[in-house]
């Protein structure tokens, strides 16, 4: 078993490349997509080109500010719009007395943010004005502030242990997602190695020798464990103590990630044992890994996915599963008896995946 390790370790020692690929995909994918301070636009520039325009800017700019996380600035028409077009802005907003317009360059998900908070401010402006003269208006405003801050009747939202409900991070999702997700490919093309030494016939070879059939599958696949795990192990501790990210309870983190590898260890095997050869398994393999994060709804907010048969079969596989407890320890500090089903779920996954992949590989067509 040492042998057939210390031999495929050999090999990845002269090509550390894909493996240092991987981990760099993982960190960058997160950083792009994970990470909404790296293109969400925290401040929105505002103008107006009525006769009035100082009033209106002052009026506008005041509600926007009170109603809204973004920041609104005044700034002139020509400042704006030359910042739009060359793309220093998403957006920029023309203000008028009763109306606005969104000035852009192209389609962004902070326009559709920046539309939603702007048109709730002036259709709240809209129906207090409609409610009474404009005159009144502001004294109307005054009051139904005052009865909102003070209402007869409070609703507070807690968790079981009495503390805030944490938001729920998509963020948070998508690291954990890329960095199990790229952890599939390390792990497949690694257990793909037992194919590579039927074929070129290695495995033949080392069967006459004084090495165990048992010793060799068990070395290729504690190979492929480590591989992965340590993949996974160098990512979160990147996150966690280079660049900031509060993942949670780390080793319970890495407990999760370990039961993930060795089922994901297992379900590669099985797809080994379908494809019979390392030509097959690089086609059948690649193909099937993209379609995995899509089904289980790790590039979507829970509950997106409400179809019974998808959610089927992202429950087949122990991405779903991983990711699920891994963010409930990040977010909601999760206990052992919390996340104790799917680690139970990825672990049934690869007792079956590995019966029913040893079995194949071994079976011999005639």
């Amino acid at each position: 078993m040492y042998s057939v390790m210390m031999a495929q370790w050999m090999k990845e020692k002269r090509k550390p490349l894909l493996i240092l690929l991987f981990i760099v995909i993982s960190i960058l994918a997160t950083v792009i997509f994970g990470d909404a301070s790296l293109y969400t636009q925290t401040s929105v520039e505002v103008y107006s080109t009525e006769e009035n325009a100082e009033e209106i800017e002052k009026k506008w700019e005041r509600l926007l500010n009170e109603a809204s996380d973004i920041e609104f600035v005044i700034t002139v028409e020509e400042e704006a719009l030359k910042n739009v077009s060359e793309g220093k802005s998403d957006v920029a907003v023309r203000l008028m007395e009763k109306d606005y317009r969104l000035i852009t360059a192209s389609e962004t998900p902070n326009l559709q943010l920046v539309e939603q908070e702007v048109q709730k401010v002036f259709t709240k402006e809209a129906r207090l004005e409609a409610m009474t003269d404009v005159v009144n208006s502001s004294k109307l405003r005054n009051e139904v502030k005052d009865y909102l801050e003070n209402p007869p009747i409070k609703v507070q939202s807690e968790s079981l242990a009495g503390e805030e409900i944490p938001q729920y991070n998509m963020g948070m999702q998508l690291l954990f997602g890329f960095t199990l997700f790229f952890a599939m490919f390390t792990i497949g093309f690694k257990v793909n190695g037992i194919n590579e030494d039927k074929v070129s016939g290695i495995w033949n070879r080392l069967i006459l020798s004084p090495v165990s059939k048992t010793s060799m599958y068990v070395g290729h696949l504690i190979y492929s464990f480590l591989i992965g795990y340590v993949q996974i192990l160098l990512v979160f501790l990147i996150f966690k103590y280079v660049m900031g990210y509060d993942i949670g309870n780390l080793p319970m983190i890495l407990v999760i990630s370990a039961v993930y590898t060795l089922s994901m260890v297992s379900l590669s095997m099985l797809i080994a044992g379908v494809a019979k050869t390392p030509e097959k398994f690089n086609m059948i393999f690649p193909s099937i890994i993209p379609i995995i994060p899509i089904i289980s709804g790790i590039y979507m907010p829970p509950g997106t996915i409400s179809n019974p048969v998808l959610q089927f079969i992202g429950d087949l596989f122990p991405l779903s599963h991983a990711t699920e407890a891994m963010m409930g320890v990040a977010l909601y500090d999760s206990s052992w008896n919390d996340i104790a089903l799917p680690i139970s779920l990825m672990l049934l996954i690869g007792v079956v995946c590995m019966g029913l992949g040893i079995n194949m590989v071994e079976r011999v067509k005639k």
